[in-house]
């Protein structure tokens, strides 16, 4: 079996527009473009940026009562999910600990799932061994491309006006220059935007269209990575893993009051325990005092010196213009001012908790 990268359907258009090319997940794709992290995470803030997340696994679920038996897999309410609407979610193991994270759309006769690409292989054995009679089917003749930012929905509309219709967490099949697409409104960054699944044979035109609106340039990982970061969108395997529960991360806003009341998903003692009794540790947004960013598994102490947690995620925010950080401590310092020491090189350097996200989120509800 060759352990060669995989390569998505843009990966012709990302080289001709000068994309650094890097292995990730299994698959090749752009770190980011001529303009730079910093250009195009600005961008993204200021305009619209285009990403390709084609290597993210697309899922279909059909048969009946699909959302109900996938309930069982998720702490997520599923059954009454509108027709049209998409929800985040995360598969969990028996012990409370988060699996992977996706999203989940009710496609009218059928769920279309999104998950993390370097967690396909894992998912889809998962639900294709618990959901029965459920037909569990990964498409792959499918491009998926996220255009976000503040004129993300000027360059979308001006080739599928349903496309403004929409609002944050809506989803529909749309024309798209005569293409039929699966347009959602919703993204990584913190800005408003799209996640477009495109045929693949129609991706790079369609690609081609946007990114000729002259709000719109290429963005890459990089620039994925640290939009996601000010936004204090976690990131799976940094900020979440099998070992972390929903309730730690500060996702208890993604478990709805039935499923909070009922139970009936792996892992549900441990979790309706959290929300009633609170957590020993708890994933905060750390500020760093100094210049020095704060990389995951750098070690967080106390002002006595005692070591208290660890950084899981952390860089340069170029909003913010300083270092940003996210990492797990014990809850009794977690409340927002709590100052910390980040050992950082071998030497403890001041920090503060704060309340996330760094930047706010500007999403089209």
């Amino acid at each position: 079996m060759s352990d060669k990268p995989k390569r998505t359907a843009l990966y012709d258009l990302h080289c001709a527009l000068g994309g650094k090319m890097v292995d990730f997940a299994g698959w090749e794709m752009p770190v980011q473009y001529p303009m730079g992290i910093m250009g195009e995470h600005q961008h993204c803030r200021s305009k619209a940026a285009l990403f390709d997340v084609s290597h993210m696994g697309q899922v279909l679920l059909h048969g009946a009562n699909a959302a109900e038996k996938l309930e069982a897999l998720v702490p997520a309410a599923l059954s009454k999910l509108p027709e049209g609407k998409a929800r985040y979610t995360f598969f969990t193991n028996d012990s409370g600990g988060i699996m992977d994270d996706l999203i989940v759309a009710n496609a009218g006769d059928h769920l279309f799932l999104v998950v993390n690409a370097s967690m396909r292989a894992q998912d889809i054995p998962h639900m294709k061994a618990h959901l029965k009679d459920v037909e569990v089917t990964e498409i792959f003749d499918r491009a998926l491309i996220a255009v976000q930012g503040p004129s993300a929905q000027d360059v979308v509309a001006s080739h599928c006006p349903q496309a403004a219709q929409l609002s944050f967490m809506q989803t529909c099949e749309a024309l798209i220059d005569g293409t039929l697409c699966r347009i959602s409104r919703l993204g990584y960054t913190g800005e408003d935007g799209y996640e477009i699944s495109i045929p693949q044979a129609e991706a790079e035109r369609i690609t081609r269209l946007m990114l000729d609106h002259p709000d719109c340039a290429p963005a890459g990982l990089g620039a994925r990575d640290s939009l996601r970061l000010e936004a204090g969108l976690c990131l799976y395997c940094n900020d979440i893993t099998p070992d972390t529960s929903p309730i730690e991360a500060g996702l208890s806003w993604a478990i709805q009051k039935r499923r909070r009341e009922e139970g009936g998903f792996p892992g549900a003692a441990r979790i309706m325990a959290e929300l009633e009794h609170g957590t020993a540790r708890k994933l905060v947004g750390i500020l760093p005092q100094g210049r020095a960013p704060a990389r995951a598994g750098v070690e967080i102490h106390d002002q006595d010196g005692n070591a208290i947690g660890q950084i899981t995620s952390g860089g340069f925010g170029p909003t913010v213009q300083a270092p940003v950080a996210m990492g797990y401590v014990h809850a009794d310092h977690s409340a927002p001012g709590q100052e910390l020491h980040l050992i950082i090189r071998g030497k403890p350097q001041p920090a503060t908790v704060c309340t996330l996200p760094f930047v706010s989120q500007n999403y089209k509800r």
